[in-house]
Order: structure tokens, then C-alpha cells, then sequence
């Protein structure tokens, strides 16, 4: 990768107006900034680790001590490149560059760089797509001097009409020089195809007409847009004081006031499906061919990109990689042949780059088509990969070789991507690397209709577009690749399918990240169950991922800890669920173990054994906490009849005297019964589709459809619980509700839930705050389909117990007396709104929700129609709702004492 990072670094050292590129290793997950604070103390952190800390005005300072040298590096990295530019102004980031160094306020023309290197130092600046960089490295008693003369470029350039009409003339020169560049022509070429209608679009150095166009005020517009505090960092890496630095860096930039909003930009979509093979030919003064032929890839942010820069290193990294090997030495048919990924904040490129002669590109463009056509990264040897990733690892350490390296390793990590713990999350990912995430990822991005080619071509060779577009549909057709796939048929809105037996697929597209979450709901778990059979659902959800017959429970745990995938299931009081979460990379890996977990799980006799094990001490820690010997009893005491009236996890001689015959038949009735899945996030819809309809054929059969029942509730109101050498008491006031069939009540309940809840809730101010009765006092509402619960919870001292029941009846005869207040009314709107959407964060947590609301006979959207119609409830309606279920002759009063 050394050599690869040399080939890009110099092509895009030759892109007019370039002199930095976007090279260093990234990944998406950032370490956690230090909070903004204004003039700490950092002496007590760590040798060597970097100090990171915010001013006020939101500018970001990196301080890192490396006394190898006696130097000290300073930049100044500004969200201010290309890519913030418009077409009318494209180039402007580059020319003001120019211009940094033609005077500021207190320097005249000249004088900055005269400063500097008078000294010893040295001084530069350099723009590219997604940003601009200042520095200088200054000997280290000089740090003061650097420092200034960074911040003064920065921010105090004079920006002289004459100076700025003599610059426009040398950026022009310098366009001039890219144009007669072979790699900078075929750079700015693909730039405009692969990127088209994006700010990546137009070369950094601009065009003829823009650099032109330029003026005084449009530079000092540019400045005032785009350079805030707020999204600066500057970093000072060398032989210094911490504590100096950031005292000096206060004094120079800490007065600076933000006068716009900085709103990080968007990853630029891949298109799904590519209009490729694109080519353009460019014939001139050439004595060689050269091709340039790239792929978009994501931005440099995505988990993606170590895979890819393994794989383009394996390709064509350096002089022992694949094709460099076969089309350089083996068939000598170029001169030189590379493979570079270009990642950058937005998006990226995989650059297929080759020099050859004129007579031999059509045998080659052949060779290469056939080649990728038929690439496979399990050809690749152990020794070629462990190489490959060597040489990355090698080409990421010794950028800390300098100074001047280090101190844009570090920097370019924390500006793009939150600090040095990304380059331990790039390392990590790099090593988990291996030949089936390559698969995928050549699969998803190296394809034909991807594909744009840039050749340029000495006059009169005969080498024609035409010629090259149809060598790539001949030798490379189009494939099913992972991507076309999703392409073709997934659904870009949330689309419900209907399966044999009476099942139902929902699919909800999410592309925010390459994961799969699916959940499969049965109506059933302990509605199929007799008094006799209590906790025998529970052990079966227990025992159901436990190996199939074709891997064992080792092999699973195994499996899924190699995927990064989650296998599980729950069984409920009328529902029983599967459920799985995986990259979506995996889907042809996960979805056969998926399907072999329903339709040939192994319930061997050493997994039962120990799925018994397992529940039995689960019940028996429970009844060891207060609230779950409450919980774990409070169905029954509540509900006379139906599944509510069972112990869910049932008792440990119920649970021990079961055996695998008993966990076989139940999962042969309950698996026949008709299921609603849901797939949340990325998927391939065709992959999903099929696994759904085969798992619907194989396990559905008619069993008539599931009854939910209207319990009996009953007849005693008390029940008194002991555990002995407790200190507290709890007590749960429980009230029946109607279930979720009935939305109107539905949300009334919801709103006054919220009303009572949370620190900020009826009970807690009244009950805590007032009364200082309990460290925990709160409401909860459960609902079934055809039930329901309102109950007031306090954990208190025992001695307060008639306290506290009086205290939940004064607050409820409160309620029903006198009006919610407005404010009260909006405060518990705002809670159901915000409690629910960080509840409905997760992939998983979505998926769950749909299918476990359509199993049970409601549409997907349940939860948040009631909860606007709870928005939408009255004062008058609270009253009304608490008078008619929340009177102290219909409570149930369980405790729970010492």
C-alpha cells in the first residue's frame, strides 16, 4: 500500500491546484471528544497522548508532544475545499490559497514566507475536495512565530485586487500545466463522470472561466461563509508545553465569533444501477496510451473501505499484486498497471490506472474485462493477504515517521473522523478482513455498468470508444451482483407481501447502514398452553437457538460471533418470536443458518438439559429481588383465566420435569401457525423474499386461527409477599384497563401514564419531592390485545407503606377532581413522542414492532396514531379516564415486605 499511496499522492500532486490527498486510514466510528471547556490545565495527561480540547467559540485544538525532534508542526485545517464550492465559483478554495501568502493585515507580499524561513522553518498550505490546510514547522523555540503566522494566513489576508488579477494569471499557468499532464487530464475526466451533479464534479483548480471571474469581494464572501470557528481544528504537534499552546491559541483565535451555521455535508449516493460501461477517448500528442477506469465506492467514513483498500491492494497495490503480476510481467502487455481506492469525505472512487502501448490495448481491455469478470478474492493465497494487510498496517506507521507526517496523521484523523481511536478501529477492521467480505465487496462495487473509462491515445492509433464499449459487454456482462439485486427489487417504502398459509412479509427499507434486522412473530407462547404446561414456551424460545442439525450450539455461538450476527427467541403471553441482526454482507451466510433454526432445530438432550438449567436458576434469582418475585407473580394474582394467569417462565418442577418430546411438540404447533415477518434496514429483497416463501411452505399447515382471550380477573384485591432481611418495601396499586382494541382509551392511557411518570411526573413530585417517601415512585401501563393494566409502583420503607397507598389515592382523587393543567398535558405529549422515537432507534427494535403489532391484529402504524390522538386529548377526557378506571375500589394492591 506504500506504493499506492505514492502513485495516488502523486497523481493528485499533478491535479492542478492539489497538493494534498485524502489518504489516510479511516473508519467510522470516533473516539468521544473531550467536552468544551475555555483555558484547562493539560500538564497531567499522558506523554504522547494527544491533548484535544475545544475554545468557546467551538474551534477545536490538537496538542501532541513528540520531543523525537527539535521542531514543532503547525496546521490549521478549515471545512473549506472544492466540494464546498458552487460551479459558478469553482476553484475559489485553491485561488484563495494562492492568496494567503500575497500579504495580510500585518505582512506585507512576501514577508510571511521571508519570517518563516529566515528562522529555519518551512511553510506551505494546500487544498483539496473537503478542506484546506495552513502549516508551518518552525525550530521549537519558535512555536510562538509559527502559531501566528498560521492563524494570520488564516484570517487576515488583504485579498489586493492587483495581487489577486497577477495570482489568477499563475493559477491559470498552473491549469494549463494539468492539462498537459496524461494523469491529472484522465483524473479530471473521470472526476466529471463518476462524481456528475455533485460539488466533486469540477477539478479543485476550477476552469478557465471561474479563476477569470474571480474578484476581491467573492474571496472575501467565500472567507466569511465558510471560515467559522466552529469548523477549524488546529493541531501543534512537536517539542512543546501543552499548557503554553493552548494558552496561546486562546489568545489568538479565541475571540473569534461564529457568524454562520456549519452543517456537515451528506455521503453522496452510489447509484444503484450505473449507466456503464461509460467511455471516453481522447486522442493527442501521446507516445503511450493511458486508462483510467473507476468504480464509485462510499466515503471514507464507511465500514466499507478497509475492505476495499485490501482488495484494491491485492489487485493491483504494488509490484507483487495480482494484476500487476499478470499483465506486467506475465503477459507483458503494459508498462505499468495500478489499483488505488480514493476515499473522501463525501464519497470515493476505486482507480484502475494502466500505461501501455497503442497496438496492445485491445488485447488487454479484453484480458482485463475477462479477468474481472471472473475474479475471485478466493483465489487469493494466505501469504498474498497477509501481505497485503502488512503492507497497509506498514503504510499507516510510517506516516509518523516525520514530524510533518504525524502531525497530518493526527490531524486529518481528528478533523474527519473524531480522534486516534479510528485508526484502532481501522486496524481492527483491517484484521478481520478476509476473502468473503472481499467477495462482496468486488461483487457490490467492481461492476460493468459502474464502470467509466477515461483513455487517452496518440492520433491516428485507431483506438475507439466504440471498440472499448463493446470489448466490456462482450468479455464483462452484466451479473446479478448483491447491489443489482436490491436494485431490482427492493422496495424503497415500507411494502407488506403476502405468503402461502396466510403469512405476511413487511419490508422497511433503511439504508442509513449495511445491516439486516428481521423478526418473525407467531401468534401463540403461552396462549398454547395449559396450566400443566406453564414455562414451557419460555424453555422452548430458550432451547430453539440452541444448534440445528447441521451445527451444534458451539458452532452457532461460533458462526454467529464470525458474522457479527444475532440469533434469538422470546416467547410472549400470546405471541412467540425469532429474531436475527447481521451485516447485510452476510444475508447469504445467515439466512440458511436462520432457516435451519426453524425448520431442523437439533433440541438435543445436552441443550435441553441446560435450557432447563437456565430457566430453573432464573427463576430462582428473581424470587430473590423484590421486584421480580413482584413481577413474576403478578399475572396470576391479577388474571382468574387464559395465558395471563400462568407463570410465564412457569416453576422449577414444572420446568424440570419436561423433556424434549415436550419441546418438540410444542414447536411443531406453534411453528404451523401463520407468521408475520418483518426485515428492517438494508436487504436484498429477492434473497428475502425467498427464504420467507420457503419457510412459509415448509412450516405453515391450517390450525385455525388463534383466539386472543378476555381474561377473568381475580376475585382477591391483596396480596402480600415476603422476603426476609429486605430493607424496603413495594407495592404495585394495579387497576384493569381495556386492551389495545380499544385506541380511544388506548391513548388516554398513554398520556396519563406519561403524566404520572418520570422525574418530572405527578407521583414523583408529589410522593418523592413533597413527601420524601421513596427513591422510586412511577407509573406503568401494559396492554395486550383484548387487556390491559394501569399500575402505580413505589419502592418505600416498610414502616410507610399506608403512606405511600395514600398517597397514590390522593394524587388519583386529584385527577378526577380537578383538570390537568395545559402545560401538564403538553410535558406528557412531548414525553410519549420522545420516549418512543429513542425506543424506535434500532433496526431491530423496528422490526420488532411492526410484526409483533401485525401478528396480533393491528396496522404497523398503531403507536403513533395513538399517540397522536394522545396529543390531541383533554382535561376533561383525563378526569373522565380516571373516574372510570382508576378508583380505589377497583385496585389491586400487591407488597411485596421483608
Amino acid at each position: 500500500m506504500f506504493r499506492q499511496l505514492l502513485l495516488l499522492a502523486g497523481l493528485l500532486l499533478l491535479l492542478p491546484g492539489c497538493q494534498t490527498a485524502n489518504m489516510n486510514k479511516r473508519n467510522e466510528t470516533p473516539s468521544t471528544p473531550i467536552p468544551a471547556i475555555h483555558l484547562p490545565t493539560l500538564t497531567d495527561n499522558a506523554m504522547g497522548a494527544p491533548h484535544i480540547v475545544k475554545l468557546k467559540n467551538g474551534m477545536t485544538i490538537l496538542i501532541k508532544e513528540d520531543d523525537r525532534f527539535p521542531l514543532v508542526n503547525v496546521r490549521l485545517y478549515v471545512h473549506a475545499g472544492s466540494a464546498y464550492e458552487t460551479p459558478e465559483i469553482a476553484g475559489i478554495s485553491h485561488q484563495l490559497e494562492h492568496m494567503v501568502f500575497k500579504g495580510t493585515d500585518k505582512r506585507a507580499p512576501g514577508e510571511t514566507a521571508r519570517e518563516i524561513e529566515s528562522v529555519g522553518g518551512s511553510l506551505n498550505a494546500a487544498t483539496s475536495f473537503d478542506y484546506t490546510v495552513y502549516y508551518v514547522e518552525v525550530p521549537e523555540d519558535q512555536w510562538q512565530l509559527g502559531m501566528d503566522v498560521v492563524t494570520d494566513m488564516a484570517f487576515n489576508q488583504t485579498i489586493n485586487s492587483t495581487e489577486l488579477e497577477n495570482e489568477k494569471k499563475v493559477v491559470l499557468e498552473e491549469l494549463e500545466r494539468g492539462e498537459d499532464t496524461p494523469s491529472s487530464k484522465l483524473f479530471k475526466t473521470l472526476q466529471s463522470m463518476v462524481w456528475k451533479d455533485s460539488s466533486y464534479e469540477w477539478p479543485i483548480i476550477g476552469y478557465r472561466e471561474t479563476v477569470s471571474s474571480f474578484t476581491r469581494n467573492d474571496i472575501k464572501d467565500y472567507i466569511a461563509t465558510h471560515y467559522q470557528p466552529q469548523s477549524m481544528l488546529l493541531t501543534v504537534v512537536g517539542k512543546v508545553n501543552p499548557d503554553q499552546i493552548l494558552a496561546e491559541a486562546d489568545k489568538l483565535l479565541g475571540s473569534l465569533k461564529n457568524t454562520r451555521s456549519y452543517i456537515p455535508p451528506e455521503p453522496l449516493p452510489i447509484p444503484e444501477t450505473g449507466n456503464g460501461p461509460r467511455v471516453v477517448e481522447m486522442s493527442g500528442k501521446w507516445n503511450k496510451v493511458y486508462m483510467g477506469a473507476a468504480f464509485p465506492i462510499p466515503h471514507s467514513a464507511s465500514a466499507k473501505i478497509p475492505g476495499l483498500e485490501m482488495l484494491a491492494q491485492l489487485m493491483g497495490g504494488d509490484d507483487t499484486s495480482r494484476l500487476y503480476r499478470s499483465f506486467k510481467y506475465d503477459k507483458q502487455l503494459v508498462d505499468d498497471i495500478s489499483v488505488s481506492p480514493l476515499s473522501l469525505e463525501r464519497g470515493g472512487m476505486l482507480y484502475i490506472h494502466a500505461i501501455l502501448d497503442a497496438d496492445k490495448v485491445e488485447t488487454f481491455w479484453a484480458e482485463l474485462n475477462t479477468e474481472l469478470a471472473n475474479f475471485d478474492p478466493a483465489d487469493f493465497t494466505d501469504r498474498e493477504i497477509e501481505r497485503a494487510r502488512l503492507n497497509l498496517e506498514n503504510s499507516l506507521f510510517l506516516a509518523k515517521e516525520t514530524l510533518s507526517g504525524l502531525a497530518g496523521k493526527v490531524g486529518y484523523f481528528q478533523f474527519f473522523d473524531g480522534g486516534e481511536q479510528a485508526e484502532r478501529n481501522y486496524l481492527f477492521a483491517l484484521s478481520q478482513v478476509d476473502r468473503d467480505e472481499m467477495k462482496d465487496l468486488f461483487d457490490e462495487y467492481v461492476r460493468p455498468d459502474q464502470l467509466a473509462l477515461a483513455v487517452l491515445v496518440p492520433e491516428g492509433s485507431g483506438v475507439s470508444a466504440e471498440t472499448l464499449t463493446a470489448i466490456t459487454n462482450d468479455k464483462w456482462p452484466a451479473r446479478n451482483s448483491h447491489k443489482e439485486l436490491l436494485t431490482a427489487a427492493s422496495a424503497t417504502e415500507p411494502t407488506t407481501i403476502a405468503l402461502p398459509g396466510g403469512s405476511k412479509l413487511m419490508l422497511l427499507p433503511d439504508d442509513t447502514l449495511p445491516y439486516t434486522a428481521m423478526s418473525m412473530y407467531w401468534t401463540g407462547g403461552d396462549g398454547e398452553l395449559t396450566r400443566e404446561q406453564q414455562g414451557l414456551a419460555a424453555l422452548t424460545a430458550t432451547a430453539l437457538t440452541r444448534g440445528t442439525t447441521n451445527m451444534s450450539a458451539t458452532e452457532m455461538q461460533d458462526f454467529l460471533s464470525d458474522h457479527a450476527a444475532s440469533l434469538g427467541s422470546t416467547a410472549g403471553r400470546n405471541v412467540f418470536a425469532v429474531e436475527a441482526k447481521f451485516p447485510t454482507r452476510f444475508t447469504d451466510k445467515v439466512l440458511p443458518v436462520f432457516a435451519d433454526t426453524l425448520t431442523a432445530p437439533a433440541f438435543s438432550e445436552t441443550e435441553v438439559k441446560r435450557s432447563k438449567q437456565d430457566q430453573i436458576a432464573d427463576i430462582k434469582q428473581s424470587e430473590d429481588r423484590p421486584l421480580g418475585l413482584a413481577f413474576r407473580n403478578l399475572f396470576p394474582f391479577l388474571y382468574k383465566t387464559g395465558p395471563y394467569a400462568l407463570l410465564h417462565t412457569g416453576t422449577p418442577e414444572s420446568v424440570d420435569n419436561f423433556d424434549t418430546k415436550d419441546i418438540i411438540r410444542f414447536w411443531s404447533r406453534q411453528s404451523m401457525q401463520p407468521f408475520t415477518l418483518a426485515v428492517c434496514g438494508q436487504f436484498d429483497q429477492a434473497a428475502i423474499e425467498g427464504f420467507a416463501n420457503k419457510i412459509a411452505k415448509s412450516l405453515t399447515a391450517p390450525t385455525g386461527e388463534y383466539t386472543f382471550s378476555t381474561p377473568e380477573w381475580g376475585q382477591e384485591r391483596e396480596a402480600d409477599l415476603h422476603l426476609p432481611d429486605r430493607n424496603q418495601a413495594h407495592i404495585l396499586m394495579t387497576f384493569p384497563t381495556p386492551g389495545k382494541i380499544d385506541l380511544e382509551t388506548s391513548a388516554k392511557l398513554e398520556l396519563l401514564q406519561a403524566a404520572l411518570s418520570g422525574q418530572s411526573g405527578l407521583l414523583f413530585r408529589d410522593l418523592r419531592d413533597k413527601q420524601g417517601l421513596a427513591y422510586t415512585v412511577t407509573a406503568m401501563l401494559w396492554q395486550s390485545r383484548n387487556t390491559g393494566f394501569m399500575a402505580l409502583y413505589i419502592g418505600t420503607g416498610p414502616d410507610k407503606v399506608e403512606q405511600s397507598l395514600n398517597g397514590f389515592r390522593t394524587v388519583l382523587a386529584d385527577l378526577a377532581a380537578n383538570p390537568l393543567p395545559k402545560e401538564e398535558l403538553d410535558r406528557a405529549g412531548n414525553i410519549l413522542t420522545g420516549d418512543y422515537y429513542q425506543e424506535h432507534q434500532s433496526l431491530l427494535s423496528r422490526s420488532r414492532q411492526a410484526a409483533s403489532l401485525s401478528a396480533r391484529g393491528f396496522d404497523p402504524d398503531y403507536e403513533t396514531i395513538v399517540i397522536e390522538r394522545a396529543k390531541t386529548v383533554t382535561a376533561e377526557e383525563i378526569q373522565a379516564l380516571v373516574a372510570e378506571y382508576l378508583t380505589p375500589d377497583k385496585a389491586y394492591i400487591m407488597k411485596v415486605t421483608p
